[in-house]
């Protein structure tokens, strides 16, 4: 009894075709998919200041609304000294020994 290989061959042949198509087209969709998200990202990039914009358009409103973010600015740089405590006075005495009798 022997046995026939022709059609173990032939379904090899068959199978190792088709993953290599398969992985080819999935590239291809997943080049496409990168290309169109990295066209959206630069679109809505663009844009962002023209959609919502962050001041109103009346003068004196955006005067008003400037003078509180300076503030709002201003008083980070104060938290951040605060919390490092940066803003204490300094226990140094104003003229320093030099380690010698004098």
């Amino acid at each position: 009894m022997t046995l026939s290989t022709a059609a173990i061959d032939a379904t090899e042949a068959k199978t190792s075709a088709g993953p290599a198509t398969r992985t080819r087209s999935a590239l291809k969709s997943a080049a496409m998919r990168m290309i169109l998200g990295l066209t959206l990202m630069v679109a809505i990039s663009t844009s962002v200041g023209c959609f919502v914009p962050i001041y109103s358009a009346r003068p004196e409103r955006r005067v008003q609304q400037l003078l509180y973010t300076s503030e709002n600015l201003r008083a980070i740089v104060d938290e951040w000294e605060r919390f490092w405590q940066l803003d204490a006075p300094s226990h140094l005495t104003p003229i320093r020994p030099h380690g010698g009798v004098l």
